[in-house]
């Protein structure tokens, strides 16, 4: 199977990494051919650094001369949607960082074009890197909740609390819906609430704040949100661009035990703390032994994602993350900005095609001015 890697900037190498690795893990014929990227020279510099054989500038020639088994979208925001359209349509894999589109109305048109690809016949499949997803703890929180482990889910927190300098926002595509999609919730906090519904579900409705504080930008630099689960657990989650003491922060109050997580940027095992409820030991002691009884040490990461992906890929099968997963994930960036921006709590499902919302996380516009 022969990838490409679309853009050429930090979080390449990250892709480049865990293709490299790929068969140490088991997954076999999978190699990365290329790197394209407007500017030749980054494409040249990330080639050699990883030993990947050709570069350019020009994705539609490789897809044209059947060259691309795999895309994987490292660009910007605001080109990954024609990027995995074009891809497939010419019935290649498509591996997208996310956010992976700007706006459901771009998830809505992607669903629509894997659908119409195999349809024709084609084979190609989307996925969006979500690699916090398939660190170990996530998982075995998830199915000590569906075994009754845990008891029932009562109470969660989820906190993106980072630290973007006023210099982070001066690349262009920064801090702009139109390029962006979103500040800090659609930048940055998209990482852990998507756990939060890898973890507890589907949501039924949700109440929101925005804010612009401190940064020069069109976007939000904080948000927060109040949000009711499907089954019946609360949580609250907070985004933020401009907390000093940075962390990525999840709890879980159970039934049986808070589960909590703490981390930055990536998280293995020990980043993990289970506090049970007096006479329920035997719930730390059962995550423990399930900890235990795993080869490594159960981090997150591109790799720990793309082992299983490509694994799917390769024999056919649906990936891990499916383009309704990635819908799923913006659907509650969507309903947070909507509920900020229009002071009014918003159920699942009621934002769609003709909503403001639908088309654009902006909506019917900021309660701030843009910055001029």
């Amino acid at each position: 199977m022969k990838v490409t890697i679309l853009g050429a900037g930090a979080i390449a190498g990250a892709h480049a990494e865990a293709l490299a690795a790929l068969p140490a893990h088991g997954v076999d014929g999978v190699e990365l051919t290329h790197v394209v990227d407007v500017d030749a020279g980054r494409a040249a510099e990330l080639a050699a650094r990883h030993g990947v054989p050709h570069h350019g500038t020009d994705l539609r020639a490789l897809l044209d001369a059947g060259e691309v088994d795999a895309v994987h979208v490292c660009t910007p925001p605001a080109v990954h949607l024609e990027a995995a359209l074009a891809a497939l349509r010419a019935g290649v894999h498509v591996v997208v960082e996310k956010p992976a589109v700007l706006s459901l109305a771009e998830a809505d048109a992607l669903a629509a074009a894997e659908r119409e690809a195999h349809a024709a016949g084609l084979t190609g499949r989307f996925t969006q890197i979500v690699q916090h997803r398939f660190g170990a703890g996530i998982p075995r929180l998830r199915r000590f909740l569906d075994d009754g482990t845990l008891g029932a889910a009562y109470v969660a927190q989820c906190d993106t609390l980072w630290f973007r300098t006023p210099a982070y926002f001066e690349v262009p595509w920064r801090g702009r819906f139109d390029t962006e999609g979103g500040g800090t919730t659609m930048g940055h906090g998209i990482h852990q609430f998507d756990l939060l519904l890898a973890v507890l579900g589907p949501w039924v409705e949700v109440r929101a704040m925005a804010g612009r504080l401190a940064r020069r930008t069109d976007t939000e630099d904080v948000s927060t949100a109040l949000v009711r689960f499907a089954n019946g657990t609360m949580a609250t989650i907070t985004n933020s661009a401009i907390s000093p003491r940075q962390t990525s922060r999840l709890r879980f109050d159970t039934e049986a035990a808070t589960v909590e997580l703490e981390h930055l940027y990536g998280y293995d095992d020990a980043d993990w703390t289970v506090t049970p409820v007096e006479g329920r030991e035997d719930v730390a002691e059962a995550w423990s032994a399930d900890a235990a009884r795993s080869d490594d040490d159960g981090a997150s990461g591109h790799l720990a994602q793309l082992v299983p992906t490509y694994r799917a890929l390769v024999e056919g099968r649906t990936p891990p993350v499916t383009v309704a997963d990635t819908r799923d994930t913006l659907e509650l960036a969507a309903a947070i900005y909507k509920s900020a921006f229009t002071d009014a709590t918003v159920r699942a499902g009621e934002i769609v095609d003709g909503d403001p919302f639908h088309a654009s996380m902006a909506g019917t516009g900021t309660p701030w001015p843009p910055v001029t």
